[in-house]
């Protein structure tokens, strides 16, 4: 059953951070967003629709606020030939078979609905609504999609799953296993592996599984940022454990900074220019110095949307990895605007985290 996602009120629509931490709460249950639909309190479709949600084969999860929770209760119960009680404190209809402080699973005809409250600055109500579908990701590095299809959708067709394979960037593919009636995603995973041992993560979150990875062997981490402006330290301190192993990150915009913080050389910003691979590998070396971790990142670039010039166009970026035997740099021609540009150039660092140590990590 696909999952359609309700959002019913103003603060849903304005407030992103708001609307933001639901989605990620329900995606953490392993939930499939199929679809989201947004009403503001005074949306006069908003009873049409919802009755058209529920006289069909789906599963609903639909926000509201705390004040107008009972209303929407007063909604599902037409919709429902229901009545309203109190129950818990709350208006609910009475043909609700699950319930716990602020959310309500309501299952009609073949639809089952999951209504919750959510309000500013609150934790959110415990989601009820079970996912029932078996699914597992796996992350598979240097290789092309065409490749993977090839290689795998044999081994999904023996065990009798369906892959979705999706390129994040250039030689890194996300690919979500879900099982059929009989599937055996566990056998998918290990066969997967066995062919390509040095290519395959099975993790859904490769943050948390690098963190995880390192953490066990006592490793630490730095960063030195310049046109990413910390994005890449956040996609780490974002996930808990974090500060097992990230030591710090150091966003050094300006040259000075570069200079006075990371010990770049002057004559090398002067020489090559702060977008530069021997900037990249000055700033990775003095991350790694003044942190003493174990691997060092950093970023310098041209995310726009001006800035550019003939030899270094937007989108020019330069990435350094470096551990405590090697190290590397590379320069990418990104495309796309501010945002996306800054977020491409977060995850090639992350896929040369991985590579540069392929004995730690696979």
């Amino acid at each position: 059953m696909k999952l359609h996602l309700i959002f019913i009120g103003n603060k849903f629509i304005y407030n992103s951070s708001l609307r933001e931490y639901v989605v990620r709460e329900i995606e953490k249950n392993n939930h499939f967003i199929s679809a989201i639909t947004y009403f503001k309190e005074s949306d006069n479709t908003l009873f049409l629709d919802l009755e058209k949600e529920m006289n069909a084969s789906v599963k609903l999860i639909v926000i509201t606020t705390k004040q107008i929770f009972s209303t929407v209760g007063k909604l599902i119960c037409t919709i429902t030939s229901d009545n309203q009680i109190l129950n818990n404190n709350m208006l609910m209809p009475s043909n609700c078979s699950v319930f716990e402080d602020g959310t309500y699973l309501l299952e009609y005809k073949d639809s089952i609905t999951n209504v919750l409250h959510v309000d500013e600055m609150q934790k959110m109500p415990e989601i009820l609504l079970q996912n029932q579908d078996s699914r597992a990701t796996v992350h598979l590095f240097e290789e092309d999609k065409e490749s993977a299809v090839a290689i795998l959708t044999p081994i999904a067709q023996t065990n009798d799953v369906k892959i979705d394979i999706v390129n994040l960037i250039d030689g890194w593919l996300r690919i979500d296993i879900i099982s059929k009636k009989y599937g055996n995603i566990s056998n998918f995973i290990s066969s997967a592996k066995v062919l390509l041992p040095l290519k395959l993560i099975p993790a859904s979150n490769i943050i948390h599984y690098i963190i995880e990875t390192l953490s066990k062997s006592n490793k630490k981490l730095t960063f030195a940022e310049s046109c990413s402006g910390g994005l890449l330290s956040y996609y780490f301190t974002k996930n808990n454990g974090a500060s097992k192993i990230v030591e710090g990150s150091l966003v050094t915009y300006s040259n000075n900074l570069k200079e006075n913080w990371l010990a770049v050389e002057e004559k090398t910003l002067e020489e090559f220019g702060a977008v530069s691979s021997e900037v990249v590998f000055q700033m990775s070396d003095g991350a790694m110095n003044v942190s003493h971790a174990d691997y060092a990142l950093s970023i310098s670039g041209i995310a726009g949307d001006s800035g550019g010039s003939e030899f270094k166009p937007v989108g020019t970026v330069y990435i350094g990895v470096r551990s405590k035997t090697t190290h590397k740099e590379i320069r990418l021609n990104l495309n796309g605007d501010r945002n996306y540009i800054q977020e491409q150039s977060v995850l090639f660092a992350i896929k040369m985290l991985i590579l540069i140590d392929k004995e730690m990590f696979f």
